[in-house]
């Protein structure tokens, strides 16, 4: 089993900065993708960005250039340093673990980002 604890997130006004933070513990694989998606009510969840074991990372068309997702020094943990926000990208956001060989997802308890206009 894998828990995800996620920190950050919050209010703030268009074109200011957050940071989320994502640790996870438990039986973890070591070919994982780990990252971020976001939810809106009424819409489906979608990935903001995820990085690789080895470093690869995607992101959303509208978030890059915007946001930064990126390894910490403490094993499985990952953050998402987001600039310039805009109103629509408020959602909940949940951190993701995907491990590679079974396909399996878990998911964090989710942390609200408002973007206030």
């Amino acid at each position: 089993q894998v828990q995800l604890t996620e920190r950050g997130g919050g209010l703030v006004q268009a074109g200011g900065s957050l940071s989320l933070s994502c640790s996870a513990s438990g039986t973890i694989s070591a070919i994982k993708t780990m990252g971020w998606y976001r939810q809106t009510p009424g819409k489906q969840r979608e990935l903001v960005a995820t990085i690789s074991d080895a470093g690869y990372t995607n992101y959303i068309d509208s978030a890059k250039g915007r946001f930064a997702i990126s390894r910490g020094k403490a094993e499985n943990t990952v953050y998402l340093q987001m600039n310039s926000l805009k109103p629509d990208d408020t959602a909940t956001y949940y951190c993701n673990l995907h491990h590679i060989w079974s396909g399996h997802d878990y998911w964090g308890q989710g942390t609200q980002v408002t973007v206030s206009s």
